[in-house]
């Protein structure tokens, strides 16, 4: 009876860690991961393939609102110079739904326009993470906030 006992605990064990190796390969974090290193890479097809068909980004300038087919004809011309862009991502936060269906997640970004926050959203379908939506901002500081309302009211410059 007591080696019984034993086997069960160890079966229970090994399956509760197999559980988790599961769970840790299937965690979206590496997605995210990938995704800033192909735009680094001007990888455009691995850049866009784990984007959601209904793919929304939110870019930096006040009417950039792009749909994924949007986005990827304003990309195609970067990606294709090799001029994508490196975002080094640190401090990600996840939150995932009760159903672990959907995840949302914020993280810094050291990039060419200093320091930058992204959040996005992720959706689990048949198995697989997509990205259905990324908001990215350039950090000011509040102390520097009535120089940037200066700096926007300005007009712009003619080309």
């Amino acid at each position: 009876m007591k080696r019984t006992f034993m086997k069960k605990i160890a079966t229970t064990v090994l399956l509760l860690f197999l559980t988790g190796l599961v769970t840790a390969q299937h965690h979206p974090d590496s997605l995210v991961d990938q995704w800033h290193k192909s735009a680094a890479k001007s990888d455009f097809k691995t850049y866009f393939e784990v984007m959601s068909t209904d793919f929304v980004f939110l870019g930096t300038a006040p009417g950039e609102r792009w749909l994924k087919s949007e986005f990827e004809s304003f990309c195609k011309p970067y990606f294709d110079k090799r001029k994508g862009w490196n975002f080094t991502p640190s401090n990600r936060h996840w939150n995932f739904s009760s159903d672990g269906k959907t995840a949302w997640f914020d993280e810094d970004l050291d990039t060419w326009m200093r320091g930058c926050r992204g959040n996005g959203v992720l959706v689990k379908k048949r198995g697989n993470w997509k990205i259905a939506y990324y908001n990215l901002t350039v950090l000011v500081e509040n102390e520097k906030m009535k120089q940037f309302i200066e700096l926007r009211d300005a007009p712009m410059p003619e080309k």
